[in-house]
């Protein structure tokens, strides 16, 4: 009795607390300047909250909590209105219940039912063995995106809200995650202009990802705030004085740099927390005199404090008169403080900050007549994205690459010979640009003039280049091309143009093979054309027609006798010990494998033991991990466990794309096995120094050498180290021990041998 009691105790407590989330759900929307649909947010709510009635999330919490905290999201950090509030309540109903997209939208109208389907996940197994459900959901959603920016706006509000609840996941969906969210969705945040989202994803992930290394950044930014409050203070005193001069309403924030891109340069640049100086930034937020004035006071406030500092002399970036694809605009100094120290200061408008804060949903609330899509730049991304998305079936994984590719790099300014203003991804080159303006043109360019001067195809374009293509009439397009062509649109059109041409050919090979059958009085069957493949060392009948239509080969007289010759016992031979002999071991070895394998409960944290790596594991060449290292395991299309850094490049499309193939995984070697790792010196040339370094190595630390290539050039000199080390520990006390030689000036582990490291 006393249970049933505590047990409508409980129910009663939970139903209270829906109740008092959603009423805070309702006061936010109220707070907003958006039209006042109570009623049809109160029916979405009651709907959803009966659809998971008596589901609990991992945490414990009940389901409903999770679409009202979206709901939450979508409304007060995105800024979004009553239409995406309820696809927000309403997001799981499909995927979790037995509703359907109709149901939605019999009771909430069509545009309610478009957004939940977009939202929805791809059920059953329609996917091939190498297709990824990941990228396909992925791709369903960036298809109804394209009709509808609210898709993908509702998607990362539910991401976000993942990512904060993520403590209560397992820790290898922890990993797929993180990794997802920092592959895709940060991203794609960082391009819709949710400019304080992406900064929070990129946290969360890293946080999961690599919980030691964050959460000491973590401490010693809070350990250097008092020293920054006081940088800031000095720094903002008399530019606040000359602002007051100017009769402006302004205020002035200070923007510390987040922890993930900290990590991300502490990576990049090779240097350690104490190396990073530009934590802190300015933030000059101001209401400008009059609308129209805002341009004009922008530069006036950069004016007025460039007289107060030094400004550097390339480092004034004015995304004011050509704002960025994602709509921000604002104009960044750096400026040099009193303490010799660049401080990059951000000069923007209220207008423009609230569009820099809640992306393209800031730009309806400014629209006139309150118009539901920003034209010009969300469009034209918008197009891009039907372009990749046109593209008959792509490999899940490239497709997944195209986007980031594509959707997420930064922009450059590039003119065409008239004058006319292109923006284009970075690291675009001159074959993109082409094919950006024109299939044709792209097709039969030669070549291009880029300031005047002529450049191959393959020359990577900069902000502010002016290019004219040349073309010819007789050019086609070359296979070769498709390695220099970054953005989506050219890869695709490349593709589009070979896979024509490759299909005529083999048309044209396939007339060829049908005559010289004919000739011959032979049957077309598949033993003759297995020969004819066997022959000419090719692997199946396409790529036989199209080395004939291309003329590779011509068919003769060594054809002829292969087709009319009797197969030669030996031949019989080698088959049958093939068939009986060799192959057997293989299947048991196989066998083996897969058992090894296979029994893997993916729930539970692998540990990593000595004899284990030896035996079961592959530690991954492209990273090359060691006992220390934040890891994952991924079991490939063999059945085998690979072992690679959470960082790695590789492993995040893994993560992205087959998440559920992923293993959380732990080290437990001791001291038991050694690993080659590579470290790079850089210093001022000096006698001795070399001699310091080995007994450094060898003598004091006790560590093996294996290779060592030290190259000097004007007095500076560069050395690469091979040692073989038990763990990171090793790699860190070598690492420290080193930059006490007075000479070193930079010390850091790379993952190749010749790897260069850029200053």
């Amino acid at each position: 009795m006393e249970e049933n009691i505590s047990q409508k105790e409980k129910e009663k407590a939970e139903e209270e607390m829906i109740e008092q989330a959603f009423q805070e759900l309702l006061n936010d929307y109220l707070a907003t300047k958006h039209r006042k649909r109570v009623e049809i947010i109160t029916k979405a709510f009651n709907f959803a909250n009966q659809a998971h009635k008596g589901i609990k999330r991992r945490s414990g919490e009940p389901y409903i909590m999770h679409p009202i905290a979206v709901a939450k999201i979508v409304c007060n950090e995105i800024g979004l209105g009553s239409t995406s509030i309820c696809s927000a309540l309403l997001h799981d109903v499909v995927e979790d219940t037995d509703y359907t997209v109709e149901d939605i939208e019999n009771i909430f109208g069509p545009k309610i039912a478009q957004i939940v389907d977009g939202l929805t996940k791809i059920s059953g197994g329609i996917f091939g063995d190498r297709a990824s459900a990941q990228a396909e959901n992925f791709k369903k959603l960036l298809l109804t995106m394209s009709d509808d920016i609210r898709v993908i706006l509702i998607k990362i509000a539910d991401r976000l809200h993942n990512m904060r609840t993520l403590g209560s996941m397992l820790p290898n969906k922890q990993f797929k995650i993180a990794g997802e969210t920092l592959y895709i969705y940060a991203p794609l945040a960082n391009r819709l202009g949710l400019y304080k989202i992406k900064t929070e994803l990129e946290n969360l992930s890293f946080k999961y990802e690599h919980p030691e290394e964050y959460h000491e950044i973590e401490e010693k930014l809070e350990a250097t705030a008092v020293e920054r409050d006081k940088v800031f203070n000095e720094f903002t005193a008399p530019i606040r004085a000359q602002l007051d001069k100017m009769g402006l309403k302004y205020r002035i924030l200070a923007r510390v740099k987040s922890i993930y891109s900290i990590w991300n340069k502490m990576q990049t640049k090779h240097v350690p927390f104490e190396e990073i100086y530009d934590l802190l930034a300015v933030r000059i937020i101001f209401e400008p005199r009059n609308i129209e004035e805002e341009l004009n006071d922008c530069f006036d406030i950069y004016v007025s404090i460039s007289k107060i500092y030094k400004p550097h002399p390339d480092r004034l970036r004015d995304w004011v008169s050509h704002p960025k694809a994602n709509g921000y605009q604002a104009l960044h100094v750096t400026l040099m403080g009193n303490n010799g120290q660049w401080i990059e200061v951000q000069i923007r408008s209220e207008r423009m900050n609230d569009v820099a804060e809640q992306g393209f949903a800031a730009h309806w609330k400014y629209k006139e007549g309150g118009g539901s899509e920003d034209e010009g730049e969300l469009e034209k991304w918008l197009r891009t994205i039907k372009e990749i998305l046109d593209d008959p079936q792509p490999d899940a994984i490239d497709f997944l690459d195209t986007i980031k590719l594509n959707l997420f790099a930064s922009e450059i300014f590039v003119f065409t010979p008239k004058g006319e203003i292109k923006t284009m991804p970075q690291n675009c080159t001159a074959l993109d640009f082409a094919f950006s303006i024109h299939t044709f043109l792209g097709s039969h360019c030669i070549g291009a003039k880029v300031n005047h001067k002529l450049v191959p195809l393959s020359h990577k374009l900069q902000s502010g280049d002016q290019v004219e293509i040349l073309t010819s009439k007789s050019q086609k397009v070359q296979p070769s091309w498709i390695n220099f062509a970054t953005t989506a649109k050219a890869k695709a059109k490349i593709l589009a143009i070979l896979k024509r041409e490759k299909k005529e050919m083999q048309q044209k090979g396939e007339d060829m093979l049908t005559d010289f059958f004919n000739q011959e009085n032979l049957p077309a069957s598949d033993e003759n054309i297995k020969k004819l493949c066997n022959l000419h060392h090719v692997k199946n009948y396409d790529e036989l027609t199209q080395n004939i239509g291309q003329g590779v080969f011509t068919l003769g007289e060594a054809d002829k006798n292969e087709l009319k010759e009797k197969p030669s016992p030996t031949n019989w031979k080698k088959y049958i010990s093939f068939a009986f002999g060799g192959n057997n071991k293989n299947k048991q070895e196989e066998k083996q494998t897969e058992q090894a394998t296979l029994n893997i409960d993916k729930k539970k944290t692998i540990k990593l033991t000595p004899d284990a790596i030896q035996k079961n594991y592959i530690l991954a060449d492209c990273c090359k991990p060691i006992p220390g290292d934040d890891v994952l395991g991924y079991i490939d299309d063999n059945n085998r466990i690979v072992i690679h850094k959470r960082q790695c490049p590789i492993a995040a499309q893994l993560k992205t794309s087959f998440g559920n193939r992923l293993l959380a995984v732990e080290w437990e070697t001791g001291k038991a096995l050694n690993f080659p790792v590579n470290v790079y010196i850089k210093g001022i040339d000096g006698i001795g120094v070399l001699n310091q370094v080995t007994q450094i190595i060898s003598q004091q630390l006790n560590v093996n050498i294996h290779k060592l290539n030290i190259e000097s050039n004007d007095g500076i000199f560069e050395g690469r180290i091979q040692l073989y080390v038990h763990d990171v520990d090793d790699v860190n006390t070598i690492c420290t021990n080193l930059k006490k030689i007075e000479q070193i000036k930079k010390v850091t582990r790379i993952e190749n041998f010749e790897d260069t490291i850029a200053d």
